[in-house]
Formats: C-alpha cells, sequence, structure tokens
C-alpha cells in the first residue's frame, strides 16, 4: 500500500473499524516479517535514582530530594543490580532515573564503563534522551559531546522513554519543565548520526486527540527517513494512579484502544521495522492480543522495574511463560539482543 499523509492518516486512525485496522497490519506485518516468529529480549528495569526535578503531571515515581524514600545509588550499588542480572542469566539491562541535580556525564559514562569493563556479556541500554540532555546541560557540554563521550565508554543502543507525545500541545500540558518535543527529536538524531540505534516510545490515553497522535508517529516517521536509527516503536498506555494527573483523566484506556494503536503504527511507520507489544505495560491478554494486530516483539522479560510499580501496575512473568505467551498466539518465540538480532 501506498505511504498514508498525516490527513490519511487521521482518517483511517478514526474511522477504520478494529478489524480492518488488523488486517491492515497483519499484512504489513507478514510482508514485513514472513516468518511466524515473535522476538523477546532478556532484560530487566533498574532505577540509578528517583529523584528528579522536572514535576510531571503523569509520573508516581519521582521523588524531591527531602522525601524519606529518595534515593540516588552510587555506581558500586548500580553495579550490584548489573551483577544480580548477570547472575540471573540476563543479556540486556535497561538503566534509567530521575532528572537528578547533581547527575552529571561524568557519572552516567562510568556506570556504562563499568558495566563493559565488569560485566560484558550484558548489554547496557542506559539513559533516555532527557536524562542525556539534562547531564549535558548539568556538566556544561553540548548533548553531541554528552552522547560521544557515552559512545566512547561503550553505550550502542539507546531506550525510547521521556517521549510521552511528540507534541507542543501535550508537552504543555503534562510535562512542561521537561525536554521538549523537538529536544527529544534532536537527541535521538545526534545519537544516529553519532552510530547509536535507539527506540521510539508514545505513551497515551491521558490528554491527547487523534491529531496529537498522528503528530507524533509523522515526527517520528520523518526522522526515521532521516537517519534510519529507529530500531522498534513501543507505545503503553498511561497509568492514572498516584499522580497529580490522575485527578483529571478519569478513564483508563481500553485493551481495544491499544489494539488499534499497535495495528495503526504498524501501518503508518511503515520504515520501521519492528513494533513492540507490551504484555508489562498493558496485561498478558492484551499483549498476547497484540501480536494478532502487528506487533512482532513482545519486549523483555523485565525482571524488575519500579516506575510502572509506582503508579499500582504490577505485572511479573518469567521467560517460559513468555514464551508461552507467544505461542499462544500463534507464534514462535525467537530470543534476539538489544538490536533485534538473534533466533530469529
Amino acid at each position: 500500500m501506498h505511504r498514508l499523509t498525516p490527513s490519511e492518516g487521521i482518517s483511517l486512525y478514526t474511522s477504520a473499524s478494529l478489524q480492518e485496522l488488523q488486517a491492515l497490519a497483519q499484512s504489513v506485518r507478514q510482508s514485513k516479517h514472513p516468518k511466524q516468529q515473535v522476538t523477546f529480549v532478556l532484560d530487566t528495569n533498574p532505577n540509578y535514582t528517583n529523584i528528579c526535578t522536572t514535576g510531571c503531571a503523569f509520573c508516581a515515581f519521582r521523588r524531591k530530594k527531602e522525601d524519606a524514600d529518595a534515593y540516588h545509588k552510587s555506581p558500586c550499588q548500580v553495579m550490584d543490580d548489573v551483577r544480580r542480572a548477570h547472575a540471573a542469566g540476563l543479556t540486556t539491562v535497561l538503566l534509567q532515573g530521575g532528572l537528578h541535580p547533581s547527575v552529571t556525564i561524568d557519572y552516567l559514562v562510568e556506570l556504562v564503563r563499568r558495566t563493559k569493563e565488569q560485566f560484558p556479556s550484558i548489554h547496557p541500554h542506559f539513559f533516555s534522551a532527557p536524562e542525556i540532555q539534562y547531564a549535558a546541560q548539568t556538566s556544561g557540554i553540548s548533548v553531541r559531546e554528552a552522547l560521544q563521550r557515552l559512545y566512547d565508554a561503550g553505550q550502542r543502543t539507546i531506550p525510547g522513554g521521556g517521549a510521552e507525545i511528540l507534541s507542543s500541545r501535550v508537552h504543555q500540558r503534562i510535562s512542561p519543565h521537561k525536554l521538549s518535543p523537538q529536544g527529544w527529536l534532536d537527541v535521538h538524531k545526534t545519537a544516529h548520526e553519532i552510530g547509536f540505534r535507539t527506540t521510539a516510545t508514545m505513551m497515551y490515553g491521558h490528554v491527547e486527540t487523534a491529531e496529537d497522535i498522528i503528530e507524533h508517529l509523522s515526527s517520528l516517521r520523518i526522522l526515521q527517513e532521516a537517519t534510519r536509527g529507529f530500531l522498534s516503536f513501543i507505545p503503553w498506555s498511561y497509568k492514572r494512579e498516584n499522580n497529580p494527573l490522575g485527578r483529571y483523566v478519569t478513564e483508563t484506556a481500553s485493551a481495544e484502544a491499544y489494539l488499534r494503536i499497535i495495528a495503526f503504527s504498524r501501518v503508518f511507520l511503515d520504515n520501521f521495522d519492528h513494533i513492540t507489544a507490551s504484555w508489562f505495560g498493558e496485561g498478558k491478554s492484551a499483549g498476547i492480543a497484540a501480536l494478532r494486530y502487528g506487533a512482532d516483539d513482545f519486549g523483555g522479560t523485565v525482571c524488575e522495574e519500579a516506575v510502572h510499580r509506582a503508579a499500582g501496575h504490577i505485572n511479573t512473568t518469567t521467560t517460559d511463560e513468555v514464551k508461552a505467551m507467544i505461542r499462544e498466539a500463534g507464534f514462535e518465540p525467537a530470543q534476539r539482543d538489544s538490536f533485534y538480532s538473534g533466533d530469529s
């Protein structure tokens, strides 16, 4: 099919039935991934600090420095997290944290360097775009220099967190003190130019409109056309417990809304190789169903995670259960690495 324009995208997203979107998405998925496989990675998601200066309305994880349960881990403490991942046989650590006012690029680089030196079998999938930009600012250097230092220390991929919805209107309402939508895109563009591969995310189900979603996906597609640096697109729904935005957003996004976004993104993001379903973020039933709506990847085993947990969303699994869920959807599980290569 031809590439959808943004206006065609809005029409399809808002008017097509879920069954029509499913058929289109599965057709695209089959053409891109003819093998009946779904990939997954053995990973964990620890955090190095929950202290953050931004105060985003949707966040239940953030703490102020003076809060009793605030923490900022030393490099040795972070290495204890990585050591546990290594002992458990995991291959990837997705490490992130709040925007701590005293975290500099030196601290981030040290975490990468120590991981590469002490645990060479672990892939450091570290630090979202806002964290990198903030550490660069704190250190008085450019984002490019910060990224180059991380690359020189051995980091090769960057997670796509912090995007929320790439719309200035939404950004102003839910995270006005955080990295702007254009800033997020610029960090990823620079990372791609240096040699990083990154993922892209979207947090929906709060104050966004269909137009905002199309703006988000269009921005990703345009950047991907220029750099080819994105590995996968990963949407998840906003969790409304224990955060200020939940006072205004009174309904939780439905499983049908999730499947619509999965299917539509598979059709609209025609230059993305992978669409990742989330058993963790959306529940196991919705995650399994998403594999029948165009997703070809099932994310990770997520052995440790605190951000969703702070919002009252707790979901756990095992490697065997991940494989069983993929088979339940009608596919064969295939373990991958953080570059989306491996058994598949």
